[in-house]
């Protein structure tokens, strides 16, 4: 099955979803319904299907169908369970991003940066610092550090526009797995610096070590964000406990 139907497919639906075309609680059409629809076969609507149940915007019900669980929230969602770049979740949440580079330069791993990332002592890294924006507001500033021998090349312009597209669609690298953990800060002076902070003196801040396919961590990254204007969601899933 290609991949880029059963993600085209998956792409759309979520769309809809978002759009309120399938509120909360609808059932999708049926599996034929959306054989016919996309012209594709059974096997890429149930993969797109399953990426949406992964995601939290539907359930598979025995007997029933597919029901629609999504519901918009009032703050911006940045999701916890998937893996999207910046830009990605500014446009789902009809936001129009933007970014200003603080610095981009290329260093050695020493034993500090090794025991807080989780890089080998003596790679060389990008150090990356940058400001996101949101509807033209400095909310956020990220720190992301990349293997140069994986991701080589890396530019201002590039990490201007999206460092995954870059990634994924230049250097054909496949993005598998973010290691991710949240914790709440004291705003620091940087914060003060170059984000639009209001009265709050906290910081919601969310690191993390991504994977590529070949089992290597390329990233480091950490975004300091704040609190009162984003929420991070995650769907789980209750797995019955083993018995003893």
């Amino acid at each position: 099955m290609p991949r880029a139907k059963y993600q085209s497919i998956y792409r759309d639906m979520k769309q809809r979803i978002e759009a309120g075309e399938r509120q909360a609680q609808d059932l999708l059409p049926s599996e034929n319904t959306l054989v016919g629809f996309y012209g594709c076969s059974r096997n890429t609507v149930r993969r797109a299907i399953a990426a949406l149940a992964e995601d939290g915007y539907v359930q598979s019900l025995h007997g029933v169908g597919v029901r629609v669980i999504y519901q918009p929230v009032t703050q911006t969602a940045f999701s916890m369970g998937g893996i999207e770049s910046f830009r990605e979740s500014a446009l789902r949440n009809n936001k129009v991003p933007g970014t200003k580079v603080l610095n981009l330069f290329t260093m050695n791993v020493d034993d500090r940066i090794a025991a807080r990332t989780g890089f080998p002592k003596g790679e060389e890294i990008y150090f990356l610092q940058r400001v996101r924006y949101l509807d033209e507001k400095p909310l956020i500033l990220d720190l992301n550090m990349f293997l140069t021998s994986q991701v080589p090349g890396l530019t201002r312009e590039i990490a201007e526009n999206s460092v995954y597209d870059y990634i994924e669609n230049e250097l054909g690298m496949t993005i598998v797995t973010s290691k991710r953990w949240i914790t709440v800060e004291r705003v620091t002076e940087l914060d003060e610096k170059w984000l639009d902070l209001g009265d709050y003196n906290c910081m919601a801040v969310i690191t993390g070590q991504v994977y590529n396919a070949d089992g290597i961590m390329f990233e480091y990254t950490q975004s300091r964000h704040r609190p009162d204007y984003f929420s991070f969601h995650d769907t789980a899933v209750r797995k019955k406990p083993l018995r003893l």
